[in-house]
């Protein structure tokens, strides 16, 4: 008898146009392949954080891929620059990545909002993303509020910070006045 097999894999459950299928894949890519963001609203990156990351990376792994968009002859990261640099740091020369195919407003969207969603941003950092959002993609307060989980008032606080004096703004930026 004959034994039959099915043999023909996770696209006979899926249909041809499904996203995941379609829109993205998964990829070891070459580190040096790899670009930062630059509107990444993280602008300081805590030395002694990334040794932490980097020792975690270097035990267990990279557990959670990086989301690039392809561009030109390299990516460019959307999502997890700061696992890239802890990578960098141990040698690593390969980190899993999901490549997507973005449009800019995606893009800006996906890194600004997956930083705001992290408790590690200071409130200058948090303030500058809101205003990005609000500036490059022409969201309301209203909007921002909704995206990040928020209340329009304390969005419309935190960019109030923007108003300060530079001197002000490093101070809270520092954690030294709150």
């Amino acid at each position: 008898m004959k034994k039959r097999a099915l043999g023909k894999g996770l696209k006979a459950f899926l249909p041809e146009d499904y996203g995941i299928l379609k829109d993205e894949k998964y990829v070891d890519v070459d580190i040096e392949d790899l670009r930062p963001n630059p509107l990444q609203p993280r602008q300081d990156f805590d030395p002694q954080s990334l040794a932490e990351l980097a020792s975690s990376i270097k035990e267990t792994g990279v557990l959670q891929p990086l989301v690039v968009v392809p561009e030109g002859n390299h990516y460019k990261i959307v999502v997890g620059e700061r696992r890239w640099r802890a990578a960098q740091k141990i040698g690593l020369t390969k980190i899993p990545a999901i490549v997507r195919q973005l449009s800019e407003k995606e893009q800006i969207e996906a890194c600004l909002v997956e930083n705001l969603q992290r408790k590690d941003l200071n409130p200058i950092e948090v303030a500058h993303a809101y205003q990005k959002l609000i500036q490059q993609l022409n969201y309301t307060q209203e909007e921002v509020a909704e995206r990040i989980g928020k209340d329009r008032a304390s969005v419309a606080n935190t960019i109030r910070l923007l108003k300060l004096s530079p001197e002000i703004q490093k101070m809270v930026a520092e954690g030294k006045i709150s």
